[in-house]
């Protein structure tokens, strides 16, 4: 009796999904569930400022998930994932898929459980663990999007700081340049003028002493009159 329980036709599914799904109590949680989630992308979806909370820590545990989204236990207190605790028993590890099945609708029936509440639990547990999926996409999407905005505005203060350093940099450079142009041509000037001095000292040599165009240092020219260099 219970086996046959399980082959709904496809109208008999479209009418649970429809009928059990469409209920207050879970429009009332899947509201519940976008307002907290709602709440927890306020802090990243007012600008680059508002970024620095984050995104708020995922819910880790799934029965938070579903009491959030209104889930409850119905029936005889029997939930699908009391089913699933059944279904994986290491009691009925060695059995059979049908073996499994009918120790499990034996158990149900003495429970007095309805497989069609079973299901319902499934299609609503399944439903909002989709829901904050999809919340939760939503909002890591919004909070990639905030961050992409503020780091293209840092690559922008970045190549403008950037720019603002290489032009101080160029103008360093340009005044080292320049200064040392200006030493080169002191360099210049002062060798034309240790040679006029060079010249001149050279007249105050005698004749008998050298050639005059011999000297071309101070250094020779004194040498030359037997005086000490200072």
């Amino acid at each position: 009796m219970f086996r046959r329980m399980f082959q709904f036709s496809s109208n008999e599914k479209e009418t649970l999904l429809a009928g059990r799904n469409g209920s207050a109590a879970h429009s009332s949680g899947m509201a519940e569930l976008s307002g907290v989630l709602q709440r927890e992308s306020e802090g990243c979806g007012n600008g680059v400022a508002a970024t620095a909370t984050g995104v708020t820590p995922v819910v880790e545990s799934f029965d938070e998930v579903y009491a959030i989204a209104g889930v409850k236990a119905i029936g005889k207190n029997y939930t699908i994932l009391k089913i699933a605790d059944m279904v994986n028993s290491k009691h009925l590890a060695d059995m059979t898929p049908e073996a499994k099945r009918n120790s499990l609708m034996m158990a149900l029936e003495a429970a007095g459980a309805e497989i069609g509440d079973l299901l319902q639990d499934a299609v609503s547990r399944n439903r909002a663990l989709d829901e904050y999926e999809d919340e939760r996409q939503e909002q890591v999407r919004k909070f990639e999007t905030v961050k992409a905005e503020e780091n293209n505005k840092l690559h922008a203060e970045l190549e403008h700081l950037t720019s603002q350093y290489m032009s101080r940099i160029q103008a360093n450079s340009d005044q080292v340049a320049q200064e040392q142009d200006k030493f080169r041509g002191w360099q210049k000037r002062k060798q034309q003028e240790s040679q006029r001095i060079t010249d001149a000292a050279t007249f105050c040599v005698p004749q008998g002493n050298g050639s005059i165009g011999n000297a071309n240092s101070l250094s020779a020219v004194l040498e030359r009159v037997n005086l000490p260099r200072r």
